[in-house]
């Protein structure tokens, strides 16, 4: 159908339709690998088919699109906007014949272009040319990414429901007769069929897609933190409990540094620009999906945005209770004290456990080797920092080179840290304990002046960490703000 109205101009706008990186026609009728604005649910629900996936070939049954399933989770539980990128139409949930294992490369290459064996080099000067997660360099605004497809795309091929169901027969009442009642809905079995699970190749898969986002987001992007959803185990290999080794397998499949270990290895996902979700949930919208359960990186992408509305992004929603949440797959382990299984995978993975009051987050954290970056709050903030960075380089992009600029830098960013220490932010007593800010000749050498750079070093104490972090931030003309982070004891 042609594109609204609004959205056509905003596409205008943007550079899509007619401008020095538009896209092809069809493309961008069917508004595949272009940035989509939405400001709600209604909005995003009107411009996409997300209930529509078919479950075969044939077309007949569908179910929800986990891209669907995220956006609705992200606003039901407090997000405000979503940027929305389609890749491409989805395939029918129930393939058979390895088809999932034969097409995962390419469809993969869609979502994340590294992983593809022949991937061209990212240019960030053409447009035209991104594809899925390269789109992120063209949109600042952005503070969280979510690749709600990713654990379906890496999936084994699903278990058939089982054919020799029969519901129980209704209690017999008596009922008024009436007449042009419309026809119950179609049972299509969609909790009994098994939500998309990893075999070993698959978790492989997932973990270099997973790696290689992580890595542009550290190249290109470093104000983004990506929030994974970690794929469930084949349905056929799971019993329906998280096994007390999770931890131990996440290690010795290279998705986190080995035990004792404070280097992430190649290709790992153990990263400060991640935040690693488990388990699944069942929710009250989730019975569009197969088994009714849908993975949780829509649901705490939002609640991380209401929280930085709310109370401030560099604070934790470990403790925030999920109310329309009212069951977890695989169910935790069993255990209780530090010591258990579930607080073990706690300081890891952000895990959503049930607690006397119901369903709530168990921690915010990232998934860094280490620990100075385990706190969730603590890459937000830096997140933020850099962020405001990024928009000071860009309105000063002109200016003079020099004292005059480096005194208003400092001034900017001391105010902007005065502000985040105001709101509990930092640690310390004072401003001078809980933040530095270095902008002069001893920043930068000669080389740097003659060449455009704008180096300026800053070092805060976070709230909930005992080592300084100093972020030495790049504000290069014409270039986005690059930072180089350290520990300080």
């Amino acid at each position: 159908m042609p594109l609204p109205a609004g959205l056509r101009s905003a596409l205008t706008a943007a550079g899509w339709i007619d401008g020095p990186w538009a896209r092809d026609p069809a493309a961008l009728e069917s508004l595949e690998q272009t940035p989509v604005a939405v400001d709600s649910w209604d909005a995003f629900a009107q411009l996409f088919a997300w209930d529509a996936r078919p479950l075969t070939h044939s077309g007949e049954t569908h179910c929800a699109t986990y891209l669907g399933a995220a956006v609705r989770s992200y606003f039901a539980t407090g997000g405000e906007r979503a940027i929305v990128i389609r890749v491409a139409d989805p395939f029918p949930y129930l393939e058979s014949g390895g088809s999932r294992a034969i097409n995962r490369d390419t469809r993969l290459a869609r979502l994340v272009p590294a992983s593809a064996a022949a991937a061209l080099p990212f240019d960030p000067t053409d447009p035209r040319t991104w594809r899925g997660i390269q789109h992120l360099y063209g949109l600042p605004e952005v503070s969280h990414l979510c690749l709600p497809d990713l654990p379906d795309l890496c999936a084994s091929d699903p278990l058939a429901p089982p054919t020799a169901f029969t519901p129980p027969p209704p209690p017999e009442v008596f009922v008024e007769c009436s007449d042009n009642e419309p026809p119950l809905p179609t049972d299509t079995g969609l909790r009994r069929l098994a939500a998309p699970g990893c075999d070993e190749a698959g978790f492989n898969a997932w973990r270099r897609a997973a790696s290689l986002t992580c890595d542009f987001l550290r190249r290109h992007k470093r104000e983004t933190l990506f929030i994974a959803a970690l794929p469930l185990p084949e349905a056929r290999r799971d019993d329906g409990r998280a096994h007390d080794d999770l931890l131990a397998f996440l290690r010795s499949s290279g998705i986190l540094e080995a035990a004792g270990s404070n280097a992430a290895p190649p290709s790992s996902v153990a990263s400060a620009f991640a935040q690693i979700v488990w388990p699944w949930l069942h929710s009250r919208r989730s019975t569009d999906l197969p088994q009714s359960i849908e993975p949780a990186d829509g649901l705490y992408a939002g609640l991380l945005a209401r929280n930085a509305l709310q109370r401030g992004t560099f604070r934790s929603v470990a403790g925030t209770l999920l109310d329309d949440v009212i069951g977890l797959t695989p169910l935790p382990a069993m255990g209780l004290g530090p010591d258990s299984p579930t607080e073990q995978l706690a300081e890891r993975l952000c895990v959503f456990a049930r607690e006397p009051e119901g369903i709530a987050v168990q921690s915010d954290v990232t998934s860094a080797a280490t620990q100075a970056w385990r706190f969730g709050g603590s890459s937000r903030l830096l997140a933020a920092i850099l962020k405001a960075a990024r928009h000071f380089g860009e309105a000063h992009a002109f200016a003079p080179n020099g004292p005059v600029l480096w005194a208003r830098l400092r001034r900017s960013t001391e105010d902007m840290l005065e502000a985040f220490r105001r709101e509990g932010a930092f640690g310390g007593t004072s401003a001078s304990e809980a933040y530095q800010v270095r902008c002069d000749a001893s920043t930068m050498n000669q080389n740097d002046l003659d060449n455009g750079r704008l180096i300026a070093e800053i070092t805060v104490l976070p709230a909930a960490s005992i080592t300084r972090i100093t972020v030495v931030l790049n504000l290069q003309t014409g270039e986005p703000a690059t930072a180089t982070i350290q520990e300080v004891a």
